[in-house]
């Protein structure tokens, strides 16, 4: 234990820094970086010492704060591993990133391990009431997005409570909605990690889906429309990663995934039009308090090399700067601790819902995604250019847009 107390020790302040240093030239890349550290500092610091349920704040107004604590712990680790995994699976040049992602992607173990030891004062919820079936699937989106270095590399005695963390999530009856994602990307991942799966959870999930495509890259949240981002904080990342991951254990659903891929890239233009020119977009429907976890779908597919080719060039990473930084930078965003705040752009109490908390935040980590591209890829590199809404808005001309 000496030795992990001093590694923690040596990594204690790496999710505090909020401001480049002065008079740097700091690049976008680094900002982002700098902001998954700003998220997940705090987070993983305390979960991997185990400290998270004495210093995460409850923040909870519209709903009963005693219940979300139930929960709220495993929201934080779940949909922030989501996100920030692509990252710590990347393959990086020896230097400062690279550094600091091997930090990082240390205290995700260690955070992991705490999570699933029954021994652990952080031991987490995975089985008791319906939530713990939601953030289930966000951790085995994690590990299904960076096997590597949240599966491979964790200990033998981790590998087992992780596994039966997961497997202990299906006494948990799914809803009729985005729900039954939950359910089968929990078994992509017991898939992907060796363990005994349940094709039928899989296959119940995707034929369902399947029925409730609504036509031009959309889902139903169910049978029903909503308008809110749940295509992107939840249906079509996770029909992506379950169709592209459980193909290596059965090729039933196979055929699916070209057009689950196209539709993803519908959606991905769909959410760049959004993006107004300063950066903002609409805070509609549900869960806004994810905030630029909103677009998650766009980040995936940069992630996957899979825009469209209208988006090609430096647009969707100036975009999604802008997005981050409108929606991450306002005052009261974070509370003093470093600790995330419900809002959507600063602190905006009123706006969570009763399902909503301090943990539940960290979806917002979910935009990082093509952080786990090379920083010589394109992505990264090409000139910086407008995006739709800013060229449109100045009178620049440009192509139509059309359905699919």
């Amino acid at each position: 234990m000496t030795n992990r107390r001093v590694f923690f020790q040596s990594v204690a302040g790496l999710g505090m820094a909020a401001a480049a240093p002065q008079g740097s030239t700091e690049t976008e890349r680094q900002y982002w970086v700098r902001t998954l550290t700003k998220l997940a500092g705090p987070v993983l610091r305390n979960l991997a010492t185990g400290t998270l349920k004495r210093n995460m704040p409850v923040e909870c107004v519209t709903g009963n704060p005693t219940d979300r604590r139930k929960y709220t712990h495993l929201e934080a680790l779940g949909r922030l591993a989501a996100g920030i995994a692509p990252w710590l699976e990347a393959v990086l040049e020896p230097g400062p990133e690279r550094d600091l992602q091997q930090q990082y992607a240390a205290l995700a173990r260690e955070s992991i391990g705490s999570a699933t030891d029954a021994a652990s004062p952080d031991f987490l919820n995975f089985h008791e009431g319906a939530q713990p079936l939601v953030d289930s699937g966000f951790l085995a989106q994690a590990v299904l997005r960076a096997p590597n270095e949240l599966w491979k590399k964790l200990d033998s005695r981790v590998q087992r409570n992780l596994a039966a963390a997961l497997l202990s999530s299906r006494v948990i009856t799914p809803g009729f909605s985005n729900w039954l994602l939950f359910a089968a990307t929990v078994e992509a991942a017991l898939a992907a990690m060796g363990e005994r799966w349940d094709g039928m959870r899989i296959d119940y999930a995707i034929r369902e889906h399947q029925q409730w495509y609504l036509g031009d890259g959309v889902y139903g949240d169910g049978p029903h429309f909503h308008w809110d981002y749940y295509n992107a904080f939840v249906i079509q990342p996770m029909l992506v990663d379950v169709l592209r991951n459980i193909g290596a254990h059965s090729r039933n659903w196979e055929g699916l995934l070209p057009d689950t891929m196209a539709r993803a890239k519908r959606y991905a233009a769909i959410q760049e039009r959004l993006i107004s020119p300063e950066g903002t977009f609409p805070a509609v429907g549900r869960s806004i308090t994810y905030r630029c976890g909103a677009f998650q779908v766009l980040s995936q597919m940069a992630l996957l090399g899979e825009l469209p080719p209208s988006l090609a060039g430096g647009r969707v990473r100036n975009a999604l700067t802008a997005v981050i930084r409108r929606t991450l930078e306002a005052p009261g965003t974070f509370d003093a601790d470093g600790w995330l705040t419900v809002g959507f752009c600063g602190h905006q109490p009123h706006l969570g819902e009763s399902y909503i908390s301090t943990g539940s935040l960290y979806l917002s980590a979910a935009v990082l995604l093509p952080l786990g591209l090379r920083p010589t890829d394109a992505f990264w590199t090409a000139p910086p250019e407008d995006w739709t809404a800013r060229r449109l808005c100045r009178g620049e001309d440009g192509a139509a847009d059309h359905t699919i």
